[in-house]
Parts: C-alpha cells; sequence; structure tokens
C-alpha cells in the first residue's frame, strides 16, 4: 500500500521497499525517523519552491544520507558524507540505475553538509539539503505549513532529536577529525570532543612547507 504523509506520496516501488529495509537493519531509530523526515520536508520545501526531483532518487539520497554514520558503512579515514554517497551509488547501480541518476544521489548525500553549493544543482541534489537543513538547523521551518509539519513529525517523532542528532554526530566522527577540516562537523567536535584540536586554515597556509 502506498504511503501517504502530509501530502507526499512515499514511492511505492521494489527500490524503495529495498532501500527502507536496508536502512531500519543498519541505522538506530533515531537516524532512520530523522531520515525520513528529510525526504518529507525536502519534498515539502520542494512544492513550495516549484522545484520537481525524481521521488526514487530523492528518497535514497534522504535515507542513505547519514549511512555512513552506522557501525555498518562508516570508515575511519573518509568524510562520512562519502562513506553514504558511495554506498548509495552503489545500491542504485545494482538496481539498474542509470549512472547519471546514480551520481546525482551521490552529490545529494557527498554535498548535503556543504552550505549552499547544493541550491545551484539539480533538485535532487537541492532538495536533500532543503529537507537536511529544516530537520537539523530549524532553516525554512517557518516556511512549511505547521500542519504539514506536525503531520510529518506524528509518522516520524522528534523525540529528544536535537540532542541525541549531536550525540550521534560526535560518535560517528569522533575517531576520524582530521575528516572534519573546513566542515560544519568540526563545531560538533569542538564542543563535545575534549581531546579535539580544531584545525585553522590560516595556520595551515601558513606553516605550509612552501617558503613564501
Amino acid at each position: 500500500m502506498a504511503d501517504r504523509i502530509a501530502g507526499i506520496d512515499v514511492p511505492d516501488t521494489a527500490l524503495v521497499a529495498e532501500a527502507t529495509e536496508l536502512v531500519r537493519d543498519v541505522a538506530s531509530p533515531l537516524l532512520y525517523h530523522h531520515s525520513r523526515r528529510v525526504f518529507l520536508l525536502g519534498s515539502l520545501q520542494g512544492r513550495r519552491l516549484g522545484l520537481t526531483a525524481d521521488p526514487e532518487l530523492l528518497y535514497v539520497g534522504a535515507l542513505f544520507h547519514d549511512l555512513g554514520l552506522t557501525d555498518r558503512y562508516r570508515s575511519t579515514d573518509r568524510r562520512f558524507e562519502v562513506d553514504g554517497a558511495d554506498e548509495a551509488r552503489r545500491f542504485l547501480v545494482s538496481h539498474g540505475v542509470p549512472e547519471f541518476g546514480a551520481r546525482l544521489v551521490w552529490e545529494a548525500i557527498a554535498l548535503h553538509t556543504t552550505p549552499r553549493i547544493p541550491w545551484h544543482l539539480e533538485p535532487e541534489v537541492a532538495l536533500v539539503t532543503a529537507g537536511v537543513e529544516t530537520d537539523v538547523l530549524g532553516i525554512g521551518y517557518g516556511l512549511l505549513d505547521p500542519a504539514l509539519i506536525a503531520e510529518v513529525v506524528a509518522a516520524h517523532p522528534r523525540q529528544d532529536f536535537k540532542r541525541q542528532i549531536l550525540k550521534a554526530f560526535t560518535d560517528g566522527v569522533r575517531d576520524r577529525p582530521d575528516t572534519t577540516f573546513g566542515t560544519v562537523k568540526v563545531d560538533v567536535l569542538t564542543h563535545f570532543a575534549p581531546e579535539f584540536t580544531r584545525g585553522d586554515f590560516v595556520e595551515t597556509i601558513l606553516g605550509s612547507d612552501w617558503p613564501e
């Protein structure tokens, strides 16, 4: 049976069903519900902005965007965004999705913590970021119908979400701090990992091997 939440239809396809099963199997309830909200909120922001994305690709991008924070798919030497992006591309290609579509989803996940850039790319890329920004940062929250937001949260609750998602971010990157240089996760480790030493872009330039 098709799943309709806040006026948004979750695609009723085998690809979406398998993506959902994979994420439910490996992610915590926190990340699963967050990822579903990203799809729904991103879709609502897209409707508001007149952006139309392929719903299957947007769904996989949203569901897999934090996969690099899970035990099964995380690495210790790459950005967590790339871990999730690589698995999403592998998943899509294995299901016969053309390389162009798989690349869009890779970009959507890889860039979802890079402010502003995704908005200049295809709707599949922009709307994953829109969903993440709305759910995590509250960007665009006040531009959506409160009744629709309530429907999304009723289906996928935000129980102690602010504190819990920050813990998930910290746990997911604490053992690969070098991968956070120049990213928003630097702020997470600065707040929650006392052992973390923040890199400095200016000092990196001034301290490089170049003589001048």
